[in-house]
């Protein structure tokens, strides 16, 4: 069997290379994660009430982890999901043994580069990649590194992203059809190459080692995409951004939407939060670029808009049209053109 990756190298690496976070005493660590499992009950409701989506399904209680608990578990969801992809493509051409051997530790390295520095960057995920359902996980130390950072009252601060974390894991159990629908989409990502199978790893592979390069050595300018994509890929990628500025911005638009009535700083909050977002210096600009942060940036203000925009014009209850299918999501091109997906959607009712 390929093995494509050695993922438990790329965990040690991960481990290796993430950084310690803020300084906490023991009594002051138990008080956050306390707090932020309280918070995220309580957000649970608000979203509720906000979106008029409801969970469908029970789903694990919320996971408060650490930068190396968050980067293993995104690595072994990513094997547990690429494995059985990979192999399908590669169906018949298996590679020598050295070559497994040397390729796979050395991507291995390069992915537990790339997540060892994510994981000093987010502050939540639900786990779309785990089995169905995910967990929530809130990264306790970047919590508190950006509260004190911003001058944020903590607890107004830990609802906030509770608040939009939650939405996440809400779109996901609540659309049952939405996971599969992700997962579907990746599966297309990779059968996509299946016709330049001979090249597939190697693509991959140089577009991860790009991606770790930049981490190292941010005067990097390589295009990721461009290394990883074939025209067909390209496709399965514009399905994904759509999607992905949806749920970025629904879940923006939530927090902004009930952050009035129980976050009582939510506009000094928003306020110096986007700074943040902005105000990489160049190491940081060029490293978000290669790894696609930047993008995830843009998704939150275009999504946030198309999502507004269409609950100003057809209320949340019209807005849920939305979740009926795959083919009620929007196109790329619906993100900036909000009446477009109206009148596909709603035709002559909108």
């Amino acid at each position: 069997m390929t093995q494509f990756v050695d993922w438990d190298l790329a965990v040690a690496t991960a481990g290796t290379i993430s950084k310690a976070g803020p300084r906490v005493s023991y009594d002051e660590a138990a008080e956050v994660v306390g707090e932020l499992r309280r918070l995220t009950d309580e957000a649970a409701g608000h979203v509720v009430r906000t979106t008029g989506l409801d969970s469908k399904v029970s789903h694990p209680p919320v996971r408060v982890v650490d930068r190396a608990d968050w980067a293993s578990t995104n690595l072994y969801g990513l094997r547990d999901v690429m494995t059985p992809l990979m192999e399908r493509a590669l169906a018949g051409r298996e590679p020598s043994a050295l070559a497994q051997s040397v390729g796979s530790r050395l991507t291995g390295v390069q992915a537990g580069t790339v997540l060892g520095y994510l994981s000093g960057k987010v502050l939540g995920q639900y786990e779309v990649f785990s089995g169905e359902p995910g967990n929530l996980l809130l990264v306790a130390p970047n919590i508190v590194e950006v509260e004190r950072r911003l001058g944020a009252e903590p607890h107004d601060f830990r609802l906030w992203v509770c608040l939009h974390e939650v939405t996440h894991r809400t779109q996901f159990t609540a659309v049952p059809w939405l996971r599969q629908y992700f997962m579907d989409q990746v599966g297309e990502f990779v059968d996509a190459a299946r016709a330049d199978s001979e090249q597939l790893v190697d693509r991959i592979r140089r577009g991860v080692a790009s991606l770790a390069d930049a981490v190292r050595s941010p005067e990097s300018r390589a295009s990721v995409l461009d290394l990883v994509q074939t025209p067909a890929q390209r496709e399965v990628v514009d399905r994904l951004t759509a999607l992905m500025t949806l749920l970025e911005g629904h879940a923006d638009y939530v927090m902004d939407a009930v952050g009035p009535r129980v976050v009582p700083s939510v506009e000094e909050i928003r306020s110096k939060f986007n700074r943040r977002r902005e105000a990489a210096n160049p190491v940081e600009r060029v490293i978000r670029k290669l790894l696609g942060i930047d993008a995830k940036m843009r998704q939150y203000a275009e999504g946030n808009k198309f999502v507004t925009a269409l609950v100003d014009r057809v209320g949340m209850d019209g807005f849920n049209r939305i979740w009926s299918s795959a083919d009620t999501l929007p196109l790329l091109a619906e993100i900036t053109d909000p009446d477009a997906w109206l009148r596909r959607v709603h035709g002559a009712d909108a």
